[in-house]
């Protein structure tokens, strides 16, 4: 069992008094806690207090969650802090909005403790695991993203999260298109910049904090999204294609260079006996199809029907 010690720091929001007291009892024994009643406030303390995690309630007079959600988003000071939706809300629509915007989990009211506790516990885990990867080696020297290492270790985490919770998750495996020959051409001081590039278009394009970038060695990245089903990934995947193509390389002689990029997705929904070494192969063949096609291009892997539209 992990132990905290006050360490992390939860940014509450929520216009309801007594919410708010019923998740301060539950968290506050384990985290600091900053409270906030309303939008604007929770962009004011998440802006200078830069918390670990923000709690966020939807519905809320004046400005609601999503369009906080979308601040927080836009600016690079809190784009990266994880939130998790607190809602009365039901409806797919609503959950799925919440995920295309860049939350991490929904809690739901009436709140359960133990829930609560579990899921925020998740995320902060998390979040000290991604501090522990740049401590201990698993970065990419070059692109400053996670290397193979970081990254089995992060697929180890949340394949037993989606397992446990049996929810999807997906893997875009990502081959930039005529790297040799752009090396070749360039030379291999303006490849590392592309490579380096590449790295920020993909790191940029994701929203969510829990979405995992890495290189995978080479001119090849590969990244992580949990909780995410075909549908999901094969949109991240398309942004991603998308921005690399739209993206102006300069070079020293200021001559502007662009590259493209062949993705592979595959999504799963864990068994006791889905090996993770499968469910990156079938990503990877996926990407070689999209070579094999005509390249910068996104590939699917064969879904089941089933699994086709899941998302959780």
């Amino acid at each position: 069992m992990i132990e905290y010690k006050k360490e992390y720091t939860i940014l509450i929001t929520d216009d309801e008094k007594m919410n708010v007291e019923i998740l301060g009892d539950i968290l506050s024994p384990t985290y600091n806690l900053l409270i906030s009643r309303s939008g604007p406030r929770t962009l004011e303390l998440a802006n200078e207090h830069k918390p670990d995690l923000i709690l966020l309630d939807v519905l809320m007079p004046g400005m609601s969650g999503f369009e906080v959600i979308e601040k927080l988003k836009e600016s690079e000071i809190t784009a990266k802090i994880p939130v998790i939706f607190i809602t009365g809300l039901t409806s797919t629509e609503d959950e799925e909005r919440g995920f295309f915007l860049g939350a991490v989990d929904y809690i739901t009211k009436p709140f359960k403790k133990a829930i609560v506790k579990a899921r925020v516990n998740t995320h902060i885990k998390i979040i000290d695991q991604m501090r522990t990867i740049e401590r201990i080696g698993m970065m990419d020297p070059l692109t400053k993203i996670s290397n193979r290492r970081g990254f089995e270790e992060q697929l180890n985490t949340e394949w037993r999260r989606a397992y446990r919770e049996t929810s999807a998750i997906s893997a875009l495996i990502m081959d930039i298109d005529n790297f040799k020959l752009y090396n070749d051409t360039y030379g291999h001081q303006q490849g590392d910049t592309a490579l380096i590039t590449f790295a920020e278009i993909a790191s940029n394009t994701l929203l969510r904090s829990v979405d995992f970038p890495a290189r995978w060695g080479g001119e090849e990245f590969i990244i992580l999204l949990p909780g995410t089903g075909i549908d999901g990934a094969a949109e991240v995947a398309e942004k991603v294609r998308r921005n690399v193509e739209r993206t102006a390389i300069p070079t020293e002689d200021g001559v502007d260079t662009r590259i493209t990029v062949s993705i592979g997705v595959n999504s799963v929904i864990p068994g006791s006996e889905t090996p993770t070494e499968d469910f990156i192969s079938k990503a990877d063949q996926a990407m070689y199809k999209a070579k094999e096609s005509g390249k910068n291009r996104v590939i699917q892997a064969w879904q089941p029907k089933w699994l086709q539209h899941a998302t959780m």
